[in-house]
């Protein structure tokens, strides 16, 4: 079920599925409106309790950040980092646990600053003018290989080892947390979402749905809906904020 809500200059519209293929969703999604804080989670490990680390993630970072004070972007990364420990700390404690992980995309939204930081392949999107960008960079090997020159990126989307991540939250104590800042403007449309999405639908078609979508909530059910009709081998999570 799509979520819905809108804060004074912000619409907010998020929700997290299964797909066609895995027995159970170890992708996690929150949104905090009151603050402007949109966090998503694609838990990695399997049996390794992926889904807690995703879980633990999300509750970490919203956590942490209603308990800090200080500027915007050191306050997110020391969020992130927070949860990472907590993470790390957890599957030490549980032989079941042992090796779950994290990606990780975090953004804390105000009214003329939008701070973000993540870790893994989960992206965040802005879509203005009609044009979409990715603010992030994937931190998986086969992303590591474009950077180097060795693989197009037409190859590395069609790559079978491009969910092999280089860097997660939990597995280390001492991750490096990529973060910006950015200035927003009125009629952007921000999308977080897990690679359930991003490995299914094409950017361009992602642009289509949420500018020919009725609402937000509209868009975030057609998103989930196509990466399920191509196949949806994987959880889907989409969160969406879009700026009056």
């Amino acid at each position: 079920m799509t979520n819905f809500l809108t804060a004074p200059g912000v619409e907010y519209a998020w929700r997290t599925d299964i797909g066609r293929v895995r027995s159970r969703n170890e992708d996690s999604v929150a949104v905090d409106a009151g603050s402007g804080l949109l966090v998503v989670a694609d838990g990695m490990g399997g049996h390794n309790a992926g889904d807690v680390a995703s879980r633990m993630a999300i509750e970490g970072v919203i956590g942490a950040m209603q308990g800090s004070t200080g500027e915007a972007d050191e306050r997110l990364v020391a969020a992130v980092r927070q949860a990472n420990q907590a993470i790390y700390d957890a599957a030490g404690e549980d032989y079941e646990r042992s090796g779950m992980g994290t990606t990780v995309v975090a953004v804390w939204l105000r009214p003329t600053r939008l701070v973000v930081a993540h870790v893994g392949d989960s992206r965040l999107y802005r879509l203005r003018d009609g044009v979409i960008e990715s603010l992030t960079r994937d931190h998986s090997q086969v992303q590591d290989l474009v950077d180097r020159g060795i693989l197009t990126p037409a190859q590395a989307r069609a790559s079978t080892r491009k969910n092999f991540l280089s860097r997660a939250l939990g597995t280390d104590p001492d991750v490096v947390i990529d973060s910006a800042v950015h200035t927003p403007a009125a009629g952007d449309v921000y999308l977080l979402c897990s690679d359930g999405l991003t490995n299914m639908v094409e950017d361009e078609e992602i642009v289509a749905i949420i500018r020919g979508s009725a609402s937000l909530a509209a868009a975030t059910e057609l998103l989930v809906a196509q990466a399920n009709e191509y196949g949806g081998r994987d959880n889907i999570s989409v969160a969406l904020a879009r700026l009056g």
